[in-house]
């Protein structure tokens, strides 16, 4: 170690004695004595080292106890700290240093260590030689103590501080009540602070609700709700915005002679209640119980006052922030269907989760509109945006989707009208989404996709797979580039299989891309619970142990294998000019409607049939058609094919040359169907045949 204190006096003392030949005079003496010095004389040539008595003292020895030789000090310096002090002053001679200072310890005839200082003065000749050291020795033992002192203050008191810092920097992500109350009831922080427990009270209409409990884990009968009149700590604290500190037991029980005998055998030895202010209001107050202390130290109190300031600001933060969470998310259930309505031939499960961070709301929406004819609309969607806006945009454009489908227009044009509605809105954002119609006598399901993720299906055995659907551009855009003819997607759904269809909040996973979200949640469903409301719950569940960023709507729709319609069945779907994938998907349509409706024996004609009757419609006339299958319930039953177009002109049937290449497709049509005919519909026509079906056993 190098020179310390003393340093300064040191050095006169040992000019002193240089000036007087080394002679320790009376005056020398009692300048060291006030001091606490002792000197030295060393003549490097003899080796002999003279000691003053002081000097001695310091190396508690007596004057016989010393000849003047230095390697007498070895029985009070240790071997350790003797080879360190020899190197110390080996370098001052080696390196041309003038003085050298250095402490070391002593073992006292007691056997007790103590701290010694000593500081020399090289003297040399003319050729640089050291000839000679002179200096002094002092006890170092109360000057190292009230240094360690210090620097032990030091370190508690920066450890403080930086318990304070940790806590209010943790307390910057809390974002409800319980966060702040879980931050503070760390286990690590609360041992740094010294206190063994924790009591919270927030201000609710002039009252003080606890909302966080004592060391024994329950309330004090009563104080659940206090008023701020009555004499309990929190009350004072709240009223007078002034903290409290409770130095002792008998403080306490002087102080809240009510309150002190429900929690005089808890151990509390003393307690800081510090009022939680902000915006210059009392928002609650804070309560730290210590069962091991008497008394704060002014630096502890105003590092308790600082912690309460931040508390105060995150719990104001907190309490801002579940309030317009609860508003918002009350917004968005208003939104959503108030309930679902119970559909004859399917059990159907829906859910809603809001992003666990932020508060805004999300436009993502549900609905199930029941249909006649024993057919089922599922609407999934999500508007574009995180705020009160996107989900009144969600609210209206989950109405006009409910009522364009119940008009009874085809998959594609509700979707399509609807996207003009959004276009219209006179707003920038747009919508995906999924809109599936299921009847559920046959399984048909007419699927249209605007922008959203494509929807699963779960067999009856478990298994899931991913139903791959062709799509359209977003509500609203598809519009606004002029590209309004959705493709419908036509699949069939078995007794006992399982649609799902979700927003994206479901399937995203940080650092993956969609299809791996996919993938996630295919697994989840193989191995999740039969039953459908458990099965919407466990999907929820692991989308808020992830903490999800974005808000979820789920809805799971299952087809049941018996008492379904007879009769009424019907399936409708739009086919646009030059679009094969249209037309190969309404074959579909009815080749599904006719195995559902018990006419195998009759399919090819019946599919025949339809085809003639779309292409003949595609092919003389300016746009698109609308196919329409369904039974019709009488005396026999009977499948209905009709195919609108919006040409008046009507058709006729005539015959076709041997080397005609048209003209034989109502020729085909009579000869197929048992009977068929034409109908004017409104700037349009319709059309139509029919066949009779064997009666189902």
């Amino acid at each position: 170690m190098d020179a310390g204190a003393g340093g300064g006096e040191a050095a006169e003392y040992c000019r002193c004695w240089e000036r007087k030949g080394g002679v320790a005079c009376c005056f020398f003496e009692a300048y060291g004595s006030v001091l606490g010095l002792g000197g030295f004389d060393w003549d490097l040539d003899s080796g002999l080292m003279r000691m003053d008595d002081s000097a001695l003292a310091v190396f508690d020895l007596r004057p016989d106890e010393y000849s003047g030789r230095p390697e007498e000090l070895a029985v009070r310096v240790p071997p350790t700290e003797a080879a360190r002090l020899d190197a110390r002053v080996s370098e001052a001679l080696k390196n041309g240093s003038v003085t050298y200072g250095a402490y070391f310890r002593i073992r006292c005839r007691d056997g007790a260590l103590r701290w010694t200082h000593t500081q020399g003065c090289v003297r040399r000749d003319d050729t640089g030689r050291p000839r000679r050291i002179i200096g002094v020795v002092r006890d170092a033992t109360q000057e190292l103590a009230d240094s360690t002192d210090r620097l032990e203050h030091d370190a508690e008191r920066r450890r403080r501080t930086s318990v304070v810092q940790g806590t209010t920097a943790a307390l910057a992500h809390a974002r409800t009540v319980q966060d702040v109350i879980d931050v503070l009831n760390d286990s690590q922080g609360l041992e740094n602070l010294g206190a063994t427990s924790i009591v919270m009270g927030l201000v609710e209409a002039g009252r003080i609700h606890l909302v966080a409990d004592g060391p024994d884990g329950s309330f004090v009968p009563g104080t659940r709700y206090t008023r701020i009149d009555e004499q309990y700590p929190m009350s004072e604290v709240v009223r007078t915005l002034a903290p409290r500190f409770i130095e002792s037991p008998e403080d306490f029980a002087a102080s809240y002679p009510i309150l002190w005998p429900h929690i005089r055998g808890l151990g509390i030895t003393s307690a800081a209640y510090l009022p939680l202010i902000a915006q210059a209001r009392p928002v609650g107050a804070l309560g730290l119980l210590y069962g091991d202390r008497i008394g704060f130290t002014s630096d502890e109190r105003n590092l308790l006052i600082a912690l309460g300031s931040s508390i105060a600001q995150s719990l104001q933060r907190a309490r801002l922030f579940e309030q317009d969470k609860d508003l918002a998310e009350g917004l968005q259930q208003a939104m959503l269907p108030r309930r679902i309505p119970s559909v004859p031939g399917a059990q159907i499960a829906v859910r809603y989760r809001s992003a666990r961070l932020g508060r805004d709301i999300g436009g993502d929406w549900y609905d199930v509109i029941p249909l006649p004819g024993g057919r089922v609309g599922a609407v999934i969607g999500d508007v574009q945006g995180h705020d009160t806006h996107a989900a009144a945009v969600m609210g209206q454009l989950r109405i006009v989707l409910r009522a364009y489908a119940a008009e009874g227009h085809t998959p594609a044009t509700v979707m399509a009208r609807a996207s003009v509605f959004l276009h219209e809105l006179d707003t920038e954002r747009f919508a995906t989404c999924t809109y599936a119609e299921t009847d559920l006598t046959t399984g048909v399901v007419q699927l249209v996709r605007a922008g959203h993720i494509d929807p699963l299906v779960r067999q009856a055995d478990g298994t899931c797979r991913r139903l791959a659907a062709d799509g359209g551009m977003p509500l609203g855009l598809s519009a606004e580039f002029g590209q309004l003819e959705y493709p419908v997607t036509t699949a069939e759904l078995d007794p006992g299989q399982t649609l799902l269809l979700c927003t994206d909040g479901l399937v995203e996973l940080p650092g993956a891309d969609l299809d791996d979200g996919m993938e996630m949640i295919s697994a989840l469903v193989r191995s999740g619970p039969r039953d459908l409301q458990q099965l919407a719950d466990k999907l929820c569940e692991v989308v808020d142990e992830r903490g999800g960023e974005d808000d979820v709507a789920l809805l799971l729709l299952r087809r049941e294998g018996a008492d379904v319609p007879r009769a009424g069945g019907r399936l409708q779907q739009h086919v646009a000019q030059n679009d094969p994938e249209a037309l190969r998907s309404a074959r579909h349509m009815v080749r599904a409607a006719v195995r559902a409706w018990g006419a195998r024996e009759r399919a090819d004609e019946i599919e025949l049939a339809a085809d003639e009757l779309m292409t003949n419609a595609l092919m003389h006339t300016d746009g698109g058609a609308v196919i329409t299958a369904r039974v019709l319930a009488g005396a026999q039953r009977r499948l209905r094919i009709e195919v609108e177009d919006r040409s008046s002109a009507l058709p006729r049937r005539r015959e076709a040359g041997e080397a005609g290449v048209s003209g034989r497709g109502l020729m085909l049509v009579d000869r197929l169907s048992d009977v068929w005919g034409v109908e004017s519909r409104g700037s349009g026509k319709c059309v139509w045949c029919e066949f009779v079906l064997p009666d189902r056993l």
